[in-house]
């Protein structure tokens, strides 16, 4: 008879092998061309790039993190991911993705740095914006490792530690994206994303049956966490709420694998179905993902040291294979996010950073195996410190959403000002990540009574006082500068057509 750690691991390894065979058939339709291999040639259709596009961001901070949060504090981290998120990233995927993708298309940018570069006339505005791309996605793909070793012991009850998780999906998403480019990592996105969909769906009413009915969870949580029946309270102030779903959003705007998405649509109403859908598909999931988290408290589920909420669940109130099923679906979002924020980091580090300093008639063929080279590095790195386990999930996610967000309102001032300069550019950046990097790093200090380096200001985040530097500076030193002679003001603004 087979056992229950023999059918767990079988389910999981199905569902990898399958992701692979996606990536194979992909490969064998990617030519060496640099585009094609990082853009799928800006042919991505309505399904597949909304699909893929969920799947890139709906990572194990959304389906480890959630749950485990919600478990932990109360649903409303709903509000902040399902509904306010969901809003205001596809607001500006609006605001930011159409116009990218308006100039991307009219003159062949594959990168964001490539793209900003280009607009000021400066190789270091480029690397810049590389190498703070790079460092904040180091530990967000840590993420997904320190996510996938969690899921293994919570589904195995410990007999699977949590080195082996996370060195599996370490060696899967290397060899995967390794294999696929954008295409495979494109196609295997939209299987995930659907996958994603309809376990999470079949959870709830598979744990929901089991403890009775809905009347029975809510008489559990009346019970055991009544706190959890009203809206607000504890951790979630409205400061929290607000400035938790604003950085996040903002930071995904700026995410290499999201960014690099305002690319690859193959026509502008393409873009334009995708991100009016978004808000639906992100609270088809969010919200049943995070139920389950609320509704383990409520049940009493004790939670292992090490482990994620979701799977222990599972494996009290669904069968075996079962819950095998659905760590394989959050293993799909943790692949779906490594893959791509890989493949996104090795063109980051291959266009704007070895090419421009290194070798600039490098042939597209040697940067690709380059960038290949680049990703297996990355990852091994990103492994090694996701076996220290910094932070929970939800605090090594809001760290790096936190960074990535400090970029987007001087990317969004230079995509619609044309007096925007790159002394503008470089004092918007750079002072605000200096900023919020002396808040993430550097112990609080009382100095007169008032609290240096601390968390909130006036009871807002730090991260939001980063945000508006970053946007006082941009606009401020561009007002009090002249453009330098390769700056190119109407770049965003010339040649540009919608189909």
């Amino acid at each position: 008879m087979v056992s229950a750690l023999g059918i767990q691991l079988g389910v999981v390894g199905v569902y990898l092998v399958v992701a692979l065979a996606i990536g194979l058939l992909a490969y064998r339709l990617t030519s060496s061309d640099a585009e094609d291999y990082y853009l799928a040639g800006r042919s991505i259709g309505t399904v597949v790039l909304l699909f893929t596009t969920f799947a890139t961001l709906l990572s194990a901070f959304t389906f480890f993190g959630g749950p485990d949060l919600a478990f932990r504090a109360g649903p409303e981290w709903i509000l902040v991911m399902g509904v306010m998120d969901g809003v205001l990233f596809a607001i500006l995927w609006y605001i930011v993705g159409y116009k990218q993708w308006l100039v991307g298309k009219a003159h062949g940018y594959v990168t964001l740095g490539e793209m900003l570069g280009d607009r000021f006339g400066s190789k270091r505005l480029r690397a810049l914006v590389a190498g703070i791309s790079l460092f904040w996605l180091f530990p967000y793909v840590m993420l997904q490792q320190m996510g996938a070793g969690e899921a293994i012991v919570g589904l195995t009850n410990g007999a699977i530690p949590y080195w082996a998780g996370a060195a599996g999906i370490t060696v899967f998403m290397i060899a995967y994206v390794v294999i696929a480019g954008l295409r495979g990592v494109a196609w295997t996105d939209t299987l995930q994303g659907l996958f994603m969909l309809g376990v999470v769906w079949l959870a709830v009413g598979w744990v929901a049956t089991a403890a009775g009915g809905p009347t029975a969870l809510s008489n559990a949580l009346a019970t055991n966490k009544p706190e959890f029946l009203a809206l607000g309270g504890g951790l979630y102030s409205p400061q929290f709420i607000i400035s938790t779903a604003v950085t996040i959003a903002f930071g995904v705007a700026m995410f290499p694998q999201i960014n690099q998405r305002f690319f690859v649509a193959k026509s502008g109403k393409v873009l334009k179905r995708s991100f009016a859908l978004w808000p639906v598909l992100v609270v088809l999931l969010f919200v049943p993902a995070f139920l389950l988290g609320t509704w383990a408290a409520g049940l009493g589920i004790s939670v292992p040291e090490g482990a994620n909420v979701l799977p222990v669940l599972l494996n009290e109130y669904t069968p075996v294979w079962f819950a095998a099923l659905v760590v394989a679906g959050a293993m799909a979002a943790m692949m779906s996010s490594s893959d791509s924020m890989l493949l996104s980091g090795s063109s980051y580090f291959t266009r704007d950073l070895y090419r421009p300093f290194v070798n600039p008639s490098a042939s597209d063929a040697r940067e690709a195996w380059l960038a290949r080279i680049g990703v297996a590095v990355f990852a091994t790195l990103t492994f090694v410190a996701s076996l220290f386990r910094p932070g929970t999930l939800v605090e090594v996610g809001d760290t790096a959403f936190g960074g990535f967000a400090q970029m987007a309102l001087p990317v969004i001032v230079a995509l619609y000002w044309p007096k925007t300069t790159r002394s503008g550019m470089f004092a918007g950046i750079v002072g605000s990540q200096a900023f919020y990097l002396a808040h993430v790093f550097v112990p609080p200090v009382d100095l007169a009574g008032a609290t240096l380096f601390g968390a909130t200001y006036l009871t807002w985040d730090f991260a939001l006082w980063g945000m508006l530097l970053s946007a006082l500076l941009t606009v401020g030193v561009s007002a009090l500068t002249v453009a330098a002679p390769e700056e190119n003001q109407q770049r965003f603004s010339e040649g540009l057509r919608a189909d």
